[in-house]
C-alpha cells in the first residue's frame, strides 16, 4: 500500500484547561494508525448546546502565496466529538479579510465550500473579491478548512495510488455492468481507512461542520451570521440553518443539493445521472457548430452516438496513458472526464480535444494532478462525511439491479451514480441521524440554482426548495454550469443575490432568470 512519505500522528497534549488537545505538527497532513474507535452514544441535542468557553482566536499572518495581504489566519479549538465536549479537541484553521468599509460593516460572510473534501480557506482573497464592493464594504469575509482537511487536524486513509484516481473513487461498474470489482475496491478502501485514518475520521460529518461553524461564530463575537454557500456548501448551510436557526442573517445557497434524510449523500451520487443528460445537449450543440476549431459532428445530434461509441471502443481497447492515474485512457476514463467537464462551458474545448484524439489511438499530455499528500487528504475528508452522514446498503444484490436500471435509463453515465462507494463497506454506523431540513424557522434563506447543471440538478434543488418551504425564496437561472452566483449564472441572477447580501432585500417570490 502506498503510504505518504513523511505521514505525522496525531499528538495528543494536556492544555492549560487540563482537556486533551489534538494539535498538528508543522501544519502538515496528519495520519493516524489508530484502529477506529467503537460507536459510542449518540450526538444529543443536549450535549451539542452543552455551555462550554467560547473559543478565542488569534489573527496572524497566512501562510502560502498569491493571497491578498489583508487576508489573516487563525486557528479555531473545537471538540473532536461534540457529545463530549471535554475530550480531545482538534483544530480548525480559518481566514478573514476585514470588511473594506468598517462605517458600513454589517456582519461577517461565511464563505462555505463545496465537496466534501473542499476548503474555502484562501477564498477570502479569491472567489471573495468577485463580490460588489457594496458586499464586501458591509462584511468580513471568512473563510475555512473544515475539520479533517489540512491545514486544519487532518486525515488521511494511505489508500493505494490506484484508489485515487477519480474513475475509482467515483465506482464506474466494468464494461459488462459487473460491480464485482466495485465491492472489492470498497471493502480494500474502507479497510485502509479504518486501520489508517484514526479516531477524527468518524467524527468528519455535516452536522458537525456546521456544529464547527457556530463555534466560529461564537469565536468571531458576532450574535449572527451570514453565509453564502456552493455545492455540498449548500447542504452544510440548511444543516447549520436547521440546528441554529436564530444565528442566521441572510444565507445564500447557490448550486444546490437534495437533502433527503432517507439518502443523504447517496441522492447525490445518483444526481449526476440526470445532470449529465440535462447538459449534454449543451455540449453536443457547442461541438457542432460551424466554425469550430474542436468541432466533433455536423449536427449535435451526432455528438451522443459519437461518444458512446468511442467509449465502448475504449472499454475493448483503452489507449496506453503514461503519467495519467490509471496509465490508459479507458471508456469509463471518458466517462468520468466527459462529467467533470460538463460542470462548465469553458472545459468543453479540452474535452473535444481528448475526444478528437482518442478517436485517432492517441491521447494528450497527461493531466497535472495534485500532490498525492492533497488527494490522500480529500479522499479520506470526503470519504469519511459522505459515509458517516447515511448508512448505505451494504447487499450487492441492491446495488447490482440499481446500476443494472441505470445503466438501461443512462447509458452516458453507465451505472455509476447509483454503484457502490466504500461507504458500502463503511466499518461503523452514522452516529446520529442525518438532520431533517425543514420549514420551521425564520425566512432568510435565498436559494440560486443553474436550470442546467451536472452536479447538482435543479431536480434535487427544488427538493430543497420544498423542504424549506416559506423559510426561502429560490432564483432559478437560465443558464448552465456548476456555481451560478459570479459564476457560470447571468447578471439577473448575479444582481438579485447581489442585492440580498447588501441590502437583505429579496424577491417577494420565487423568480426565474431569462
Amino acid at each position: 500500500m502506498t503510504q505518504l512519505t513523511q505521514r505525522k500522528r496525531i499528538r495528543v497534549r494536556t492544555g492549560r484547561t487540563g482537556r486533551t488537545v489534538l494539535t498538528r505538527r508543522n501544519a502538515a497532513l496528519v495520519g493516524a494508525s489508530a484502529v477506529l474507535l467503537g460507536i459510542t452514544a449518540p450526538v444529543t441535542a443536549s450535549a451539542a448546546a452543552r455551555p462550554s468557553p467560547a473559543p478565542t482566536l488569534t489573527w496572524t499572518k497566512c501562510a502560502g502565496d498569491g493571497l491578498d495581504p489583508r487576508q489573516r489566519c487563525a486557528t479555531l479549538d473545537v471538540p473532536m466529538d461534540y457529545a463530549d465536549p471535554r475530550g480531545p479537541h482538534i483544530s480548525v484553521a480559518v481566514s478573514r479579510i476585514a470588511s473594506e468599509k468598517p462605517a458600513a460593516r454589517h456582519g461577517v460572510l461565511l464563505l462555505i465550500p463545496g465537496g466534501p473534501g473542499g476548503s474555502s480557506l484562501n477564498d477570502p482573497s479569491g472567489k471573495g473579491q468577485k463580490l460588489p464592493q457594496a458586499v464586501r464594504d458591509q462584511y468580513d469575509l471568512v473563510g475555512f478548512a473544515p475539520r479533517g482537511l489540512a491545514p486544519s487536524t487532518a486525515v488521511d486513509c494511505g489508500l493505494d495510488h490506484a484508489d485515487l484516481a477519480t474513475s475509482r473513487l467515483r465506482p464506474w461498474p466494468a464494461a459488462d455492468g459487473s460491480i464485482d470489482g466495485n465491492l472489492a475496491d470498497a471493502r480494500r478502501m474502507a479497510d485502509a481507512c479504518a486501520k489508517n485514518a484514526g479516531p477524527l475520521l468518524q467524527h468528519l460529518s455535516t452536522a458537525n461542520e456546521a456544529r464547527d461553524l457556530d463555534r466560529l461564530r461564537a469565536a468571531l463575537g458576532e450574535d449572527t451570521v451570514s453565509a453564502w454557500g456552493v455545492s455540498y456548501g449548500t447542504y452544510v448551510g440548511a444543516v447549520y440553518n436547521q440546528l441554529f436557526p436564530r444565528r442566521v442573517d441572510r444565507m445564500v445557497l447557490d448550486s444546490n443539493d437534495n437533502p433527503d434524510p432517507q439518502q443523504v449523500n447517496r441522492a447525490w451520487l445518483g444526481a449526476h445521472e440526470q445532470g449529465v443528460e440535462d447538459t449534454f445537449p449543451d455540449f453536443a450543440a457547442w461541438a457542432s457548430r460551424p466554425g469550430n476549431p474542436d468541432r466533433l459532428a455536423e449536427r449535435a445530434s451526432d455528438v451522443r452516438p459519437l461518444f458512446l461509441d468511442l467509449a465502448a471502443r475504449l472499454d475493448r481497447a483503452p489507449i496506453p496513458w503514461p503519467g495519467a492515474n490509471p496509465e490508459e485512457l479507458n471508456g469509463n476514463v471518458l466517462r468520468q472526464t466527459l462529467l467533470d467537464s460538463l460542470y462548465a462551458p469553458k472545459n468543453y474545448p479540452a474535452l473535444a480535444k481528448l475526444i478528437q484524439a482518442a478517436r485517432q489511438g492517441t491521447v494528450p499530455p497527461a493531466p497535472q494532478a495534485p500532490p498525492e499528500e492533497a488527494l490522500q487528504n480529500v479522499a479520506a475528508v470526503g470519504a469519511g462525511t459522505l459515509c458517516n452522514d447515511v448508512a448505505w446498503p451494504h447487499s450487492a444484490a441492491a446495488y447490482e439491479k440499481d446500476v443494472a436500471d441505470s445503466r438501461a435509463a443512462y447509458p452516458l453515465t453507465a451505472g455509476m451514480p447509483r454503484n457502490a462507494m466504500l461507504c458500502a463497506a463503511w466499518p461503523t454506523a452514522p452516529r446520529e441521524a442525518p438532520v431533517r431540513v425543514t420549514d420551521r424557522g425564520p425566512s432568510r434563506v435565498l436559494l440560486v440554482q443553474n436550470r442546467r447543471d451536472v452536479a447538482t440538478p435543479l431536480g434535487g434543488a427544488l427538493k430543497l426548495r420544498a423542504a424549506l418551504g416559506r423559510r426561502a425564496v429560490m432564483v432559478t437561472v437560465d443558464s448552465i454550469g456548476h456555481d451560478a452566483y459570479l459564476a457560470n449564472g447571468n447578471p439577473c441572477g448575479d444582481r438579485t443575490v447581489s442585492r440580498f447580501l447588501a441590502t437583505g432585500q429579496r424577491p417577494a417570490g420565487d423568480v426565474y432568470c431569462r
